[in-house]
């Protein structure tokens, strides 16, 4: 079945026509392989913040209605969906809410799940929006309530997270580069191997897939100018000590070691503008694996952390997110034949992947959307059986957002630990990267 870009209907007459013939026989119709896959896996993402005003039922309408106007394919997906038109008040009754609480301390982590409740319901838009209300006014902090957004990722990725908290546009378009073609063997190649992935995920995942596992939620604000210190004391990229400080703390230290005693298989995203033929026409986020060799001394690992991923990113960037998109395409087809494949035991399945570090653009407040919310801002997301850590910076605060098995959380607070004794420690001299870096 042919796959519309979501956000080319808006002002479109005759494309939304046909939108809603499509979705009225198939209401995943429009997504692209990519949105489906997340879509069955019922993967979810959130945002989350504090604020200095009070919401109520009214407020949150509002600014559900300003959202879908900025994010029009939060119309899609779901049974009865009118891509690009409004929710009527039932819609956005149904898929509002607000609880008046003593306190706010122990949010946001005591709010998050992996929302499985936005799929209970065919019928209804694939997001909710909540929000936490202090009866007795602000707090010492200036904090009046918190407010939350949960959506199917098929919908929102980090980047739309980033853009609605700037009140800006957060529609997509087509995001592939037709004109820009990889070499038909490369093409092929890729295909192959995504179809060959699929099939051979499809059959191992029903002997090696784990039991479901314990889940939990965390969070952790860090300051950003604490971070940029010490990458530059240290000689690595920002993000390199990041993805060091969490991988080597959720590791632990020692003998025992709980991902990996020899190499943490990580996989991180980035954004990349070098589009092809070959990308998805919904995300613009790419998938890269990397392996970090275990180290007991946080200085060599963190150093070697930085060399893999500038070693990785100097290569082609493109490759594996090429075989993904192939695997998830192979997969459609294999449903549309097969409709109770993938199973529920493909999803538990990771591949031996022992975490996903995800580096979401920056989230700065502006405008009407988030009129109000104050930092740390909150972004995380839950796959099916995937430790990840979701790490998103505003102006003063990076925060990193964890869901993972129940048996890693209590490594978290490693993480502080661990930044405390290297700040400590007097490190000799390395190669300096630049001062000034993006952190996406």
């Amino acid at each position: 079945m042919k796959s519309f870009s979501s956000s080319s209907f808006a002002g479109q007459a005759d494309a939304l026509a046909l939108a809603r013939m499509a979705v009225a026989k198939n209401p995943q119709a429009l997504f692209t392989d990519f949105q489906w896959f997340l879509y069955e896996g019922r993967d979810t993402v959130f945002f989350t913040a504090f604020s200095t005003q009070t919401y109520d039922l009214d407020v949150l309408g509002n600014m559900v209605a300003e959202m879908v106007a900025l994010a029009p394919q939060l119309t899609h997906g779901f049974v009865g969906a009118q891509p690009g038109q409004p929710f009527p008040k039932h819609l956005l009754d149904a898929i509002t809410s607000v609880d008046y609480v003593d306190e706010l301390d122990g949010y946001p982590d005591k709010w998050l799940s992996k929302s499985s409740d936005i799929f209970a319901h065919k019928d209804l838009p694939l997001f909710r929006v909540m929000a936490a209300v202090r009866r007795g006014g602000p707090d010492a902090q200036g904090r009046a309530s918190v407010i939350q957004v949960r959506s199917s990722h098929a919908l929102l990725e980090g980047s739309d997270s980033a853009l609605l908290t700037r009140s800006q546009l957060a529609s997509h378009g087509v995001q592939s580069d037709k004109a820009n073609k990889l070499p038909w063997g490369d093409r092929m190649k890729s295909a192959l191997r995504g179809g060959m992935t699929a099939l051979i995920y499809l059959a191992i995942a029903n002997v090696m897939a784990p039991k479901e596992q314990p889940w939990g939620f965390k969070t952790l604000a860090l300051e950003r100018d604490r971070l940029r210190k010490l990458a530059n004391k240290l000689g690595v990229r920002q993000r390199s000590l990041m993805f060091a400080l969490v991988t080597h703390a959720l590791n632990g230290e020692g003998a025992e070691k709980y991902m990996s005693k020899k190499v943490i298989g990580a996989a991180y995203t980035m954004l990349d503008t070098k589009r092809n033929n070959t990308d998805d026409d919904f995300f613009r986020v790419r998938a890269l694996e990397a392996k970090f060799k275990v180290m007991d001394d946080f200085v060599a690992y963190v150093r070697c952390v930085d060399d893999t991923v500038a070693g990785i990113e100097q290569k082609d960037i493109t490759s594996f997110q090429v075989v993904i998109n192939s695997m998830f395409k192979a997969l459609r087809a294999v449903n549309r034949v097969l409709p109770f494949l993938p199973n529920r035991r493909f999803w538990r399945f990771n591949g031996g992947m022992h975490i996903v570090l995800t580096l979401v653009p920056p989230h700065r407040t502006y405008g009407p959307l988030t009129h109000g919310m104050i930092e740390p801002i909150y972004c995380g997301a839950w796959h099916t059986e995937v430790n990840i850590c979701t790490f998103c910076p505003g102006r003063d605060y990076v925060t990193l957002n964890f869901s993972m098995e129940q048996r890693h959380l209590a490594n978290v607070d490693k993480i502080t630990a661990l930044l405390n004794e290297i700040e400590r420690r007097d490190v000799s001299p390395h190669t300096m990267k630049p001062a000034v870096e993006k952190l996406y």
